[in-house]
């Protein structure tokens, strides 16, 4: 495993997952300033997610087909873009109003072309965001089989530590309008363009390329991607990281408003809540899970930790007050982090070199579609059954996945990836310097 690329690859991830979290938690006052609604504002929530569904596979392929670098660039670059949009939303979105009314412009109108502009600045950034997907196909190019999960977990560890800092430095920031941290966060884009600029290799060496380019590859569509759900290795993993995604994204999106209603937490003890749940995921994703996975394989680590959330979320949905929620959150953080991570490290395994790129985007590209659902799934279910509802509803799918991971990945599992002649030579190849 390369070490010196791995710590810039991780600068990389930490400083974007910073400046995400910087305007994540914000979003909901920033659009209710201009008069969105509670649905708008879930279907703002749900427009990155959206766009990032189509986004990220195109990006891994594309990184598959012309490097890791070259992309990365394209992602960040997109990310400043939007940004800048997010925080020029107010005077592009009245200079827009004036144009269509010649200088007349009524409230509502200018409220509309604003919140248009914010909807632009989210899709923008999702379409481009596959910068987390790029990064773990750089991390697989640069690492063997069985130092993966290590190398991925910085990608959990990076994106831990950025949520910990990110929303409670928004809040500071944000006292000064909610435009600056999303400048703020365009300047840590800059960072990161400058950062791939000077700091960071391309992971796939010349004789790497000129290898995968001997191989037929399949075509760049999207009904090539969606095929590889149906693959022997590939599908089972996908179904299980769509039930996770499901389970988690709705605790994550609608935790806020769970802590609000239910036990009455404001925005900054809610932060606090948080950043434990992003320390206890930083620590278990960039410390444990290297150890947990040289001890034991991949089948089982997916097995334990989709029972533990299960019963974690049934845990979440009977608790009364703010210990007990503690104590039901550790495991679902710890369970969580590990479980992520093991999938994404699986899925690098589970296909040849060339297609690492792509897999990688399609299940960045799942996860996207459960963040779709499960704001606005959340919300109903919230404010129609009860603050248990999500708990519950969390333990179903984990449940679920718990019992497809015995079925199909413990106790019947697909064949392994049968070695090709060339493999030995790329594998070789990638990781001497």
């Amino acid at each position: 495993m390369r070490n010196s690329r791995l710590f810039p690859i991780f600068l990389v991830v930490f400083i974007d997952l910073l400046g995400f979290s910087l305007i994540l938690p914000l979003l909901p006052f920033y659009a209710e300033n201009y008069g969105a609604s509670s649905l708008l504002i879930g279907l703002l929530t749900a427009s990155y997610a959206a766009a990032q569904l189509i986004g990220a596979p195109i990006m891994g392929r594309l990184s598959d087909r012309y490097g890791r670098r070259p992309i990365l660039l394209a992602s960040v670059a997109g990310t400043l873009f939007g940004f800048l949009l997010l925080g020029f939303a107010d005077p592009l979105g009245r200079l827009l109003a004036n144009l269509l009314t010649q200088g007349t412009p009524t409230a509502a109108l200018q409220n509309s072309m604003i919140l248009g502009i914010l909807f632009l600045s989210r899709i923008i950034d999702g379409l481009t965001g596959g910068n987390i997907t790029v990064a773990q196909a750089y991390i697989s190019d640069i690492t063997e089989q069985k130092d993966r999960a290590k190398g991925l977990g910085l990608i959990g560890a990076a994106f831990g530590l950025g949520f910990i800092l990110g929303p409670a430095v928004g809040g500071l920031l944000s006292t000064w309008g909610y435009a600056v941290p999303a400048f703020a966060a365009a300047g840590l884009a800059t960072l990161n363009l400058f950062m791939i600029i000077f700091n960071l290799p391309e992971s796939l060496t010349l004789e790497m390329r000129a290898k995968l380019s001997e191989q037929i590859r399949p075509a760049f569509t999207l009904s090539a991607l969606l095929k590889a759900l149906n693959r022997v290795r590939v599908g089972p993993l996908i179904h299980i990281r769509f039930f996770f995604g499901m389970a988690f994204s709705m605790f994550q999106t609608i935790f806020p408003l769970y802590a609000q209603s239910h036990l009455g937490l404001n925005a900054l003890k809610t932060g606090f809540v948080l950043t434990y749940v992003g320390i206890l995921a930083a620590l278990v994703q960039g410390v444990a899970v290297g150890r947990i996975s040289r001890r034991f394989p991949d089948p089982q680590i997916i097995l334990w930790g989709s029972a533990v959330m299960s019963v974690a979320f049934l845990a979440w949905a009977g608790v009364s007050n703010v210990w007990m929620m503690l104590v039901a959150l550790t495991p679902i953080a710890l369970a969580g982090g590990t479980l992520n991570t093991i999938l994404n490290s699986a899925l690098t395994k589970a296909v040849y070199p060339e297609e690492i790129g792509g897999t990688l985007g399609l299940s960045a590209s799942v996860e996207s579609l459960t963040r779709v659902i499960s704001p606005s799934l959340g919300g109903f279910l919230l404010g129609s059954l009860g603050a248990w509802a999500p708990g519950i509803f969390g333990a179903l799918m984990m449940g679920w996945a718990t019992s497809f991971a015995w079925r199909r990945i413990v106790r019947n599992p697909d064949p392994i990836l049968p070695e090709r002649r060339w493999d030995a030579g790329l594998s070789s190849s990638s990781n001497t310097e």
